[in-house]
């Protein structure tokens, strides 16, 4: 694969004790990476350890969002942003922790062979994640499973939030119409980018339970999943 501008983004919200973990771990890394956080007003001061890391790193780049409005709205306004620029490669990530960066170069390799790569948790039938209840395993392997038998997407793990894009597939896709706002909203990209003709792939990641802070998922995101897989394979 010829050289590529690299930009991974990555929502925060409350991940100030986060942050300084991840960067460590993304600047040991070979390749090189540029950053863009995107922060929902987070009352932990996140933001404004984002600025002065901004100033001290000329690869990080912090936009600033008002409220916190949900996952796929960050992406959102993260993916415009990235779209500015000449990156021919655009990741997503979480803040906190549990998308290890040691897994990006694999995603680079298989971008050669592939428009969207998907890291995923469920490849050769094995489960890679690290610190669930088995509560939560259960309800995201039925959510998988439940997901792929309606949407026919040909992926083991249609959720994962640990992604790269070509910035063709991104650039194809009409945010103004993409409708969740929660963790459906990978499966929403997902289907979008498959409907629209692109070749997805995954490679497999070991998934991490966060460490600090609490997590984002609840009752109305795992129903919102119900609907939106309904709602695109009836609107398609």
């Amino acid at each position: 694969m010829p050289l590529m501008n690299k930009l991974i983004v990555i929502p925060t919200y409350n991940e100030k004790e986060n942050i300084p973990k991840l960067l460590e771990k993304i600047f040991n890394l070979e390749d090189s990476f540029d950053l863009l956080f995107v922060d929902d007003n987070s009352p932990d001061g996140t933001g404004k350890l984002l600025d002065e890391l901004a100033v001290k790193y000329e690869n990080i780049k912090v936009l600033h969002r008002g409220k916190k409005e949900g996952l796929g709205p960050a992406y959102i306004a993260g993916f415009k942003e990235a779209l500015k620029g000449d990156y021919d490669l655009i990741f997503e990530m979480d803040a906190d922790l549990s998308h290890h960066p040691r897994f990006l170069n694999d995603f680079v390799n298989k971008a050669d062979q592939a428009d969207l790569v998907i890291g995923s948790r469920y490849m050769n039938n094995r489960i890679s994640v690290v610190n669930w209840p088995m509560k939560r395993l259960i309800l995201s392997r039925t959510a998988n499973s439940y997901v792929r038998i309606v949407t026919g997407l040909p992926l083991t793990d249609t959720t994962s939030g640990f992604k790269c894009f070509h910035r063709e597939v991104l650039e194809a896709i009409d945010f103004d119409k993409v409708e969740a706002d929660g963790y459906s909203f990978q499966v929403e990209m997902n289907y979008k980018a498959m409907k629209k003709g692109f070749k997805l792939a995954e490679v497999p990641i070991v998934f991490y339970d966060r460490v600090k802070g609490k997590s984002k998922l609840d009752k109305r995101i795992f129903w919102e999943g119900i609907w939106i897989a309904w709602n695109l394979k009836l609107r398609s």
